[in-house]
């Protein structure tokens, strides 16, 4: 839409009448005031904030009289497109223009503006020009266009099409059409009144709907904008037909055979043909020739429409063995088109007598170890039929194991071929075919039932090979533990199992003190009870054997799993006094200290797994408040000082408990007698290394020098070991001693055992080794210098006395990495447990 003058033409939209107003009072009473009017040209779309030009220079203001004289801009447009930078005297856009929208396709596009300042009252007239960016691409009215051409069009005919639209205005409009390539149509060009440009289809080339019945093509509009926009239809030119092929059959000649005792309505031949056109000039119509003679048209028919020749009479071949149809195919075209083919109808003679099987001898059972050969029955075979049709083949199923022996004149033995096996086929159905040379050959069945009779040639076999059982200890004798199956494919006698168990000894004793099997079922009973303390698993040997003769068996391995219960109370090893059921006496200073350790109470219970892990309490005390025993190391401990009134005498009943379920406890009675003057045995490592060094200076040079000599003296030490221990192929694991150096030593009557709680943080380690309950102890401390309490206490065999056990108890803070353990037998009584801890870089002894 165009605006110029004052004026505003119609079709503008809403106006602020407020302003309009004010605007016919300012032009009448200051038209005096009027300057000359200004004029900017500026493309379309640009973005808000962008500046049009200085409109304070321009008009020859000054910066401070656009505040002080109220400079206002109004478009005639109900839009505000413009606003004033008060800062810079700048015309700026205020929302982005759209050309199109605004002037449509109008070649001139101005939107004035009023311009108007106070004191004195001035208005100027201001236009903008708003010129066209190729922003819009050419479009089609409609994205698919649909033309029917008839086949007889003559070339160079024309055909107008719709011409596609582009708001763009001057070189960005539309300017040519294109058309992709095709061998019967062209494109042109044609401009109309108004510059419009219509694209108009040109035929090329003859149209043969039957070579081609839809043409596909591609029609795009090109405008002159830079870069150049496009747009595109899809032209779909459907190509109308006329009646000019003839129809034709897929064969000129067609030849059949059909026997003699064809049925009536039975299919002879289909024959068929194809026309090139369309409709109704496609549509085909069968029949028999004009001149087809009435002896033909009695016997046979054709189905108008699928030109499928049927039989309608009889057939005779002595009486007519060939007949010749000629077959026409008309379409419904105008005028109407007609093919033609031949037909060859052979009539073959009968062969209408079937072979017949005849048994000489009823067939006998047969053993399945029979050897090849072996006459099973006597058969022949027979044809009523004369010269080929009469002679016949007899033939057996493939892959069975029996054969036909000739004899003579159609006579023949079943013979056995191949190895029989009664458990895979008790009985065999043959099935004999008798087949004549006829055309078409006629063919007969007789089935001959043979029965394989069996031999003892399976042993029996155990459901698995090997059965695992697990059983709680302390159950009751006679009570079933499990029931083996052993199954034999023989039939009869020779399926008829029965169990037994081998002899073998457990601990020394035959098994069959322990349980015994039911023969004929295969349940296998316990004897007693078992133990799981004496004795944790053990094998026992069944043997399934059959009645046969011989008889075979075979041997299966039950796996006896005794499951631990919780029938053993924890028993006190430690203080051995308490161990053997009196009271243990402990004496302590009276200037023991919070954490002085007063003695360690061990326990091992008999059970294993969680029903051996041992935890202890304080259930009785005389002064709760000054003694505690850890959870699970056992050791007593003072919790606060010891003060003055304290009885000297003090009393612990410790309760320990195991893991199992029903729990199983013990008690043991600890006295302790508090004394004046006794000093502690275990030094506060601690408070040594705090007090200060009293020594001079030259003692401090010595005790420098000493240790760099220790320390290159262990280097050496160390690398010479790390050398041996790599070229000795047989050396500990980890303290680098050949196996050799101890042979000795070794005591295989010796156990080492390692009871672990693994169930999340290790909370404690027991090493065990040799008999129980009958050694006294003695106790190390080892101290981290980190730490305030002892993190290792390592028990160890005293070495005026027989080696019992070594328990280790770990600090239960640290985690299940800072530890390895090692054991090498050193001596009979004697065992050299290492232990590292990785945190300090220690080891132990």
């Amino acid at each position: 839409m165009c605006y110029s003058g004052p004026r505003m033409t119609k079709g503008i939209g809403y106006r602020d009448w407020r302003w309009q107003a004010l605007w016919w009072h300012h032009f009448f009473l200051l038209w005096s005031t009027i300057d000359g009017q200004t004029r900017y040209s500026i493309p379309e779309e640009l973005k808000q904030g962008s500046v049009v030009g200085n409109l304070a220079k321009d008009l020859g203001l000054g910066l401070s009289e656009i505040f002080d004289r109220k400079l206002s801009v109004a478009s005639e447009a109900g839009k505000q497109y413009f606003s004033v930078d008060a800062g810079k005297g700048e015309l700026m856009v205020n929302d982005k223009i759209d050309r199109e929208a605004l002037c449509g396709q109008s070649a001139s596009c101005v939107l004035p503006l009023q311009v108007v300042i106070e004191d004195p009252l001035q208005l100027f007239r201001v236009e903008v020009e708003i010129q066209d960016i190729n922003d819009n691409a050419p479009r089609f009215p409609s994205n698919d266009i649909r033309l029917e051409v008839a086949e007889s069009t003559a070339v160079g005919v024309n055909f107008p099409l719709e011409s596609a639209i582009d708001p763009d205005v001057g070189s960005n409009s539309l300017k040519s059409y294109t058309l992709s390539k095709d061998e019967c149509f062209t494109i042109r060009v044609i401009e109309v009144a108004g510059g419009r440009k219509v694209p108009e289809l040109i035929l090329a080339k003859t149209l043969d709907r039957e070579k081609k019945a839809v043409h596909k093509l591609l029609l795009t509009a090109l405008d002159g904008g830079n870069p150049v926009r496009s747009g595109t239809a899809q032209l779909s030119i459907t190509v109308l037909d006329i009646n000019d092929n003839v129809p034709a059959f897929e064969k000129k000649m067609y030849k059949v055979s059909v026997s003699e005792n064809a049925a009536e309505g039975a299919l002879i031949v289909q024959t068929k043909a194809t026309d090139m056109d369309y409709g109704q000039n496609g549509e085909i119509e069968y029949s028999f020739g004009a001149h087809t003679p009435d002896a033909v048209l009695s016997v046979f028919t054709i189905d108008q429409t699928s030109g499928t020749i049927f039989l309608k009479g009889k057939l005779d071949f002595e009486e007519t063995a060939n007949y010749e149809l000629d077959i026409s195919a008309k379409d419904k075209g105008s005028p109407r088109m007609e093919g033609h083919c031949t037909v060859h109808v052979e009539v073959l003679d009968v062969n209408d007598n079937a072979p017949e099987i005849i048994l000489t001898s009823r067939p006998k059972p047969v053993r399945e170890d029979s050897p090849n050969g072996t006459v099973v029955a006597l058969l022949s075979a027979r044809d009523l039929d004369s010269v080929i049709n009469g002679k016949v083949t007899l033939q057996l199923p493939k892959k069975t194991p029996f054969a036909l022996k000739p004899s003579f004149s159609n006579n023949y033995a079943l013979v056995t071929s191949g190895p029989l096996d009664r458990e895979s086929f008790s009985q065999y159905n043959i099935d004999i075919t008798a087949t004549d040379s006829g055309s078409p050959p006629l063919s007969s069945k007789k089935t001959i039932p043979v029965n394989i009779t069996d031999v003892n040639d399976n042993p029996p076999v155990f459901t698995q090979p090997s059965y695992n059982v697990y059983l709680k200890e302390n159950g009751v004798a006679g009570s079933i533990l499990y029931s083996v199956s052993a199954s034999d494919l023989d039939f009869g006698e020779n399926a008829k199992v029965s169990y037994s168990i081998l002899d073998s000894k457990v601990q020394d004793v035959s098994v069959s003190s322990y349980v015994y099997i039911n023969s004929d079922n295969g349940s296998i009973y316990s004897m007693h009870s078992f133990d799981y303390e004496k004795l944790k698993v053990f094998q026992i040997q069944v043997q399934a054997k059959d009645q046969g003769s011989p008889s075979l068996s075979s041997n299966a391995t039950v796996h006896v799993f005794i499951l631990d219960q919780n029938d053993n109370a924890p028993a006190v090893i430690y203080p051995s006094s308490a161990a053997l059921g009196s009271l243990s006496h402990q004496r302590m200073p009276r200037s023991a200290k919070a954490g002085h350790l007063v003695t360690k109470v061990t326990a091992v219970d008999a059970d294993s797994g969680h029903n051996a892990w041992i935890s202890y309490k304080v259930s009785e005390a005389t002064d709760a408040s000054l003694f505690t025993v850890n959870l699970y190391t056992g050791e007593v401990r003072t919790k606060r000082a010891v003060s003055e009134q304290d009885d000297s005498s003090q009393r612990l009943l410790i309760e320990i408990k195991d893991d199992g379920d029903p729990v199983q406890s013990a008690t043991v009675t600890v006295s302790i007698l508090l004394e004046d003057g006794l000093h502690e045995p275990i030094l506060d490592l601690r408070q040594k290394a705090a007090e200060p060094s009293r020594k001079t200076g030259r003692i401090t040079l010595y005790l420098i020098l000493s240790l760099a000599s220790v320390s290159v003296l262990s280097l050496v030490t160390f690398l010479i070991l790390a050398v041996k221990c790599m070229r000795n192929s047989r050396s500990s694991a980890s303290c680098c001693t050949r196996r050799s150096d101890f042979d000795d030593y070794k005591n295989p009557n010796r156990n080492l055992q390692i009871q672990l709680n693994t169930d999340g943080p290790i909370k404690y380690v027991e090493v065990l080794g040799g008999d129980m309950l009958s050694q006294s102890q003695s106790f190390r401390s080892c101290m981290s210098p980190m730490s305030e309490y002892s993190d290792f206490t390592l028990i160890k065999p005293s070495s005026t006395t027989d080696f019992k056990e070594v328990i280790s108890v770990l600090d239960a803070s640290l985690p299940d990495s800072t530890w390895t353990f090692e054991s090498q037998q050193v001596s009979r009584n004697h065992q050299l447990i290492l232990m590292t801890q990785k945190r300090y870089g220690c080891f132990f002894i």
